[in-house]
């Protein structure tokens, strides 16, 4: 009976169990969702072709065989040049062939990535964070609130987002000077593509939230006299953020595409900042001359970033669907 030690012999230092990286890791490569993503053969080739596209993007600095946007490293004799070819006038080696200004089209394609995923990645934010908000404050609200966002949710979603995001960037570009046009040009693109997809996540987040004020958690914090806010943010937008980051991540990949097709049209990002639309703008000029390389990697490379992030968005929603599991 001498040598039992109980619970409260023990000093309190040695009863903490710290908890190990290594066993989250193993936690995490046991969970059903990392099962499913290395089942999926698609998902996993998705997965990587989005990582290495955004790498590219984000270290193009510092990986970019060339600075496309440096005139003093161009020379214009070297316009044209095939791919896997070296100028005809420098001892440049281009591997995707050199553009009608003699710069790399693997660089230029590396630094347009930047400013498509920048705008792209932002719009999204932009719209998920009004749609949600819009949608938690009308699904829990309801009455004349909830008829009014949902009126407006529902005659935006009657439009096009292309041409609601044109309407958008023509208003804001003619309240702007002309002086700050060009300088504002990005950030006024990220407000007219987001504004032109939230309504997807006002409706998706609504009807979510209008389930969950019907719970006994919700009439609880009710009770307690827990303001509406909190309770919006502590307790329903957890339960509703499954089908907001699907929607989200399909989102992204539209907004890209919505942008290249802007910057496509000529009112997107100034030629200063081109992106993946604008270099398949220029490549569209020399298709018929000759010159395929100018259009063709910039294109694959805009498809292949859109399809990747429409997978992963599709292996999302249904790794977070509990009845596909």
């Amino acid at each position: 009976m001498e040598n039992r030690k109980f619970v409260k012999d023990i000093p309190a230092e040695d009863m903490i169990v710290p908890v190990r990286a290594e066993g989250r890791i193993a936690r995490a490569l046991d969970s059903d969702i990392f099962y499913s993503w290395r089942t999926s053969p698609v998902t996993v080739v998705a997965t990587f072709v989005a990582l290495a596209l955004i790498l590219m993007a984000v270290f193009a600095p510092l990986i970019a065989p060339y600075n496309p946007f440096n005139p003093a490293s161009l020379n214009l004799m070297d316009g044209f040049t095939p791919p896997a070819s070296t100028g005809a006038f420098t001892d440049n080696y281009f591997l995707m062939g050199a553009d009608n200004q003699g710069r790399d089209v693997l660089s230029t394609i590396m630094y347009g990535s930047r400013v498509s995923l920048f705008v792209g990645i932002l719009a999204t934010l932009f719209a998920m964070t009004l749609g949600v908000s819009l949608g938690l404050v009308a699904g829990y609200n309801g009455g004349t609130i909830d008829a009014v966002i949902m009126r407006i949710t529902d005659i935006q979603l009657s439009f096009p987002a292309i041409l609601i995001a044109l309407l958008i960037f023509g208003i804001a570009r003619g309240l702007i000077p002309p002086s700050q046009q060009e300088s504002m040009a990005v950030w006024v693109l990220i407000l007219a593509i987001g504004l032109s997809n939230w309504a997807q996540f006002a409706r998706t987040v609504r009807g979510a939230t209008m389930v969950e004020r019907q719970k006994d958690y919700v009439s609880a914090a009710r009770i307690m006299g827990v303001h509406p806010i909190l309770i919006l943010l502590r307790h329903v937008l957890p339960n509703v953020l499954g089908p907001v980051l699907v929607i989200g991540t399909i989102s992204l990949a539209l907004a890209i595409i919505e942008e290249a097709t802007l910057s496509f049209l000529g009112v997107g990002v100034p030629p200063t900042q081109p992106s993946l639309g604008t270099l398949i703008r220029i490549g569209q000029q020399f298709l018929f001359s000759g010159e395929w390389w100018i259009l063709f990697f910039p294109a694959v490379t805009l498809i292949a970033l859109a399809l990747s992030v429409n997978l992963l968005g599709d292996w999302l929603r249904d790794a977070l669907n509990p009845k596909l599991r």
